[in-house]
C-alpha cells in the first residue's frame, strides 16, 4: 500500500468511450483490468465520470450545421465539437461495467450545459472548480496518479490542472488511452514536460 498522501483518480473508464460507444477510443477497454488491480495500491480512489445534459453545448448537434470534431468558440475560448456522449442517465454514460467501482469518491462533472469539463478539477473555463482539489487536501493528499481515458484530452487537463495547485502528478500511460486529434498527444507530452508531469508505464 501506498503512503496516505497519495490517491489513484481514474479518468471517465465509461461505455461511451470504449470500442462500441458515442466517442470511443482506440483500446480504451484494454486498461480496465490494469485500473483494478493497481486500485489495491493505493488508500484513495476516485473515479470520474463525464455526466452531460441532453443538448450540451459541446456537442456538435447543438450547433447548426457543424459535425464532431470540428472546433468554435466559446465564451471561455476554443471547444471541440463532439458526437453527443455520455448523457446522463444513458447506457454510454454508465462505468464500463468491468470497472471496479469501491472507490472513495465519484465525481460528475461536464453536467453544466454551458460549459465543457474535461479536467477532474476544473471546468474548461479553468475557473469553475469541481471540489476535488479541496477533498484532495481534507485528505492530506498531495501526490496523485493519473489514468483513463483520453490520455490526450481529459487525462491531460487533469494533469496539467493538479500541476498547476501544486499537487505531485503522474500519469501512467500504459493505463490510459488517446485520441490523438490533429497532434493531441503530442501537445499532451510537451504540456507535461513543462509542467513537471511524471510520465510512467
Amino acid at each position: 500500500m501506498r503512503p496516505a498522501n497519495e490517491a489513484l483518480v481514474v479518468i471517465d473508464v465509461q461505455n461511451d468511450f470504449c470500442p462500441g460507444g458515442a466517442l470511443a477510443v482506440p483500446g480504451g477497454h484494454d486498461i480496465v483490468f490494469g485500473i483494478n488491480a493497481l486500485m489495491d495500491e493505493f488508500p484513495a480512489v476516485i473515479l470520474t465520470q463525464d455526466w452531460h445534459p441532453t443538448g450540451h453545448s459541446s456537442f456538435a448537434t447543438s450547433h447548426w450545421g457543424r459535425e464532431p470534431y470540428e472546433s468554435v468558440e466559446m465564451p471561455y475560448g476554443p471547444q471541440v465539437l463532439w458526437p453527443d456522449h455520455c448523457v446522463q442517465g444513458t447506457p454510454g454514460a454508465e462505468f464500463h461495467p468491468a470497472l471496479r467501482r469501491d472507490a472513495d469518491l465519484i465525481l460528475r462533472k461536464g453536467f453544466r450545459p454551458q460549459v465543457d469539463s474535461y479536467s477532474a478539477f476544473y471546468e474548461n473555463d479553468h475557473s469553475t472548480p469541481t471540489g476535488l482539489a479541496g477533498y484532495l487536501r481534507e485528505r492530506g493528499i498531495d501526490s496523485i496518479t493519473l489514468v483513463g481515458l483520453a490520455t490526450d484530452f481529459c487525462v491531460n487537463y487533469s494533469a496539467m490542472d493538479g500541476a498547476r495547485l501544486r499537487f505531485r502528478v503522474t500519469v501512467r500511460e500504459d493505463l490510459s488511452r488517446a485520441i490523438d486529434l490533429s497532434g493531441s498527444l503530442a501537445a499532451a507530452h510537451a504540456g507535461w514536460a513543462g509542467a513537471g508531469v511524471t510520465v510512467a508505464r
